[in-house]
C-alpha cells in the first residue's frame, strides 16, 4: 500500500502543476491588472506582517512567485498570494513574477484558494477548522474525502470541525491565542453552556495547563443520580468522546451506571443521518 502523502493536498497540486519544477512558466504580470480572489478565505490581514514581508522581499526578492487565473477581459485574477501582492504593492513594485494557471470553475477556485491557505503555517486552529468547513459545505466533501484531499487523518479534520460548535466567546480565546487547541477539546466534553464559560475563564485567569483542564473536566462531568449524589461513569465519558470523534456527530452515553443507560446520537443534515446509518450497518434505502 502506497503511504498517505501529508502535508501538501491534491488541490494544491493541480494548483501549481509542473509551474513548480519549471521555474520558465513564470511570468511578470503588471500589479494594476490582478484582481483579488473573491474566494480569499482570510479576511484579516496584519498590516505590520505585511510590512516585514515587504522588507524581506526587498531584501532578498519575491523567493515564491504569485498563482493567477486569466480572465476574458485580459486581467489576471489571484488564486494564491495575497500578503505576497500586499507587500509588492507596498514596495510599489509595477509587476508581479506569477503563475498563470488554467482554473475555469468557481468550485475549483473555491477549493484551490482554501486549500492554498491550509498550507500557511500561522493559521490559528479555528481559521482551519472554518477552511475545513467551507470545504466540506460548499465543495460537497465528507470528512473522509476531504481528510485525504489534505493529507490528513480523517479524526484531525473531525477535531478541528467540533471547535466550531464552541461558544463565540472561547472561539474568540482560541483565535487570540488565550488557549490551545488541546484546552478547546477538553471544553468540548462539557456539553452545558455556562460550564464551559466558567471553565474557560478559570483557564486564562490561572493559566491552567491542557491537563489540568482536563482534569477539571473529568471532575465536572459527573451524573447526578438519586437524592442527589454525585457519580462519575468514566466509561461512559470516555465513549461518548471516542464515538463523537469517530461518527464527526455528537454521541452521549447517558445512565446511572453501566448496568442500564442510553446512547444518544445526534445528527445536524441528511448527511449525517446517513453516515450514521452506514457505521450501523443500516442500509438506508430499505
Amino acid at each position: 500500500m502506497t503511504p498517505k502523502k501529508k502535508g501538501l493536498g491534491k488541490g494544491l497540486e493541480a494548483l501549481l502543476g509542473d509551474a513548480v519544477k519549471a521555474r520558465a512558466s513564470v511570468h511578470n504580470i503588471p500589479i494594476d491588472k490582478i484582481k483579488t480572489n473573491p474566494y480569499q478565505p482570510r479576511t484579516e490581514f496584519d498590516e505590520e506582517s505585511i510590512k516585514e514581508l515587504a522588507q524581506s522581499i526587498e531584501a532578498v526578492g519575491l523567493i515564491q512567485p504569485l498563482v493567477v487565473r486569466k480572465l476574458p477581459d485580459g486581467t489576471f485574477q489571484l488564486i494564491a498570494g495575497e500578503r505576497r501582492l500586499r507587500a509588492l504593492k507596498e514596495l510599489g513594485w509595477a509587476t508581479a513574477p506569477a503563475y498563470v494557471r488554467d482554473v475555469d470553475d468557481d468550485i475549483n477556485m473555491l477549493e484551490l484558494a482554501l486549500i492554498e491557505n491550509l498550507q500557511r503555517e500561522d493559521l490559528n486552529p479555528l481559521e482551519i477548522a472554518i477552511t475545513y468547513q467551507r470545504l466540506i459545505e460548499e465543495c460537497q466533501y465528507t470528512h473522509e474525502e476531504l481528510a485525504n484531499r489534505v493529507g490528513k487523518d480523517r479524526s484531525t479534520v473531525t477535531n478541528y470541525i467540533r471547535l466550531l460548535q464552541l461558544e463565540p466567546e472561547i472561539q474568540a480565546a482560541l483565535k487570540d491565542g488565550q488557549i490551545s487547541m488541546g484546552h478547546a477539546r477538553a471544553l468540548l466534553g462539557i456539553s452545558d453552556k455556562e460550564t464551559r464559560l466558567k471553565l474557560l475563564k478559570e483557564v486564562i485567569e490561572k493559566g491552567l495547563s491542557v491537563r489540568q483542564i482536563e482534569e477539571l473536566v473529568n471532575r465536572t462531568r459527573q451524573i447526578k443520580s438519586g437524592r442527589g449524589k454525585v457519580v462519575q461513569i468514566p466509561i461512559f465519558e470516555t465513549v461518548s468522546q471516542k464515538l463523537s470523534e469517530k461518527w464527526a456527530v455528537p454521541v452521549k452515553v447517558q445512565g446511572r451506571s453501566p448496568k442500564k443507560g442510553k446512547i444518544v446520537i445526534e445528527f445536524r443534515s441528511e448527511d449525517e443521518f446517513r453516515k450514521i446509518l452506514d457505521f450501523l450497518g443500516i442500509d438506508s434505502n430499505e
